[in-house]
């Protein structure tokens, strides 16, 4: 972890409400992993005073750049897309925990709600060197808000869309698709989830992960102030205790989250 000033080599217009940042960092770009973030400082003045938490959407070791994916929410936000090729921003990182792969897995199957595709991007390439089966599927409101489909099919990955009001592929949650996903699997334990996006989204991906004995990652979204442990204002209930979705995250085991984890919750129940 390091901060650092970090050139601006591109900033474009990515889809309505996003943006995406081409950086230049060698340290960064050489130390970062599918799933950690950065702390970015938006304004060279104290409004806003907390800097944004932004995953980390792709890593290019070799012209040491990375980029983030991120989209205009609130003044912050709003503030960063403002920001100019060739200006420097601040940025602290890479924070966190990111996504852990093992090799004996054969397929893996991404699944991203909304922004939630934005660190999967890195973790599909990763794992496309890994000669892993790569399957992705995103979720979202309306077709609009489909993001990255075009750079993950140039990709060469399988690719799923689910759109609630079926305007891009199978009408319905992006779970439902996940669901009929996994049972056509011939092999499931041969097979691991990795997945980022809204709270009921993750808890039913969980819920699904565990009824069927699928190794799942999950990538939580919180509100992350310092990014580095000090504030503990992101705190997660964990079967082993309370962990900070900045420091010990923002990845963790599906059944590590005891708000995810049905049987914890039984248990729990039974002994009140």
């Amino acid at each position: 972890m390091r901060q650092e000033e970090v050139k601006i080599l591109e900033h474009k217009y990515f889809a309505p409400y996003f943006f995406k940042l081409t950086l230049q960092s060698k340290e960064i770009s050489q130390s970062a992993a599918p799933g950690q973030f950065v702390n970015v400082r938006v304004t060279n003045g104290t409004n806003p005073l907390l800097r944004r938490p932004i995953s980390i959407h792709r890593i290019n070791r070799q012209t040491e750049t990375f980029e983030l994916l991120y989209e205009v929410v609130g003044k912050g936000t709003k503030l960063l897309s403002q920001k100019k090729q060739g200006e420097t921003i601040s940025v602290l990182g890479p924070l966190g925990k990111g996504f852990s792969t093992d090799q004996n897995k054969k397929t893996a199957i991404l699944v991203g709600g909304g922004m939630g595709i934005a660190p999967l991007f890195a973790l599909a390439e990763d794992l496309i060197k890994k000669s892993i089966d790569v399957n992705v599927l995103i979720g979202a409101k309306s077709k609009k808000l489909i993001i990255c489909e075009s750079e993950l099919n140039a990709l060469g990955i399988k690719l799923q869309t689910a759109t609630e009001d079926g305007s891009c592929g199978t009408k319905g949650l992006v779970s439902d698709i996940l669901q009929a996903f996994i049972e056509g699997l011939a092999d499931k334990k041969s097979s691991s989830i990795f997945a980022c996006g809204p709270k009921a989204m993750l808890k039913t991906i969980s819920e699904i992960a565990s009824k069927k004995n699928i190794a799942c990652q999950l990538s939580l979204e919180a509100y992350i102030a310092c990014g580095i442990g000090a504030c503990k204002g992101c705190a997660v209930e964990t079967t082993n205790g309370y962990k900070l979705v900045c420091k010990d995250g923002p990845v963790f085991d599906a059944k590590e989250i005891c708000s995810y984890n049905a049987a914890y919750s039984a248990a729990t129940l039974s002994g009140l």
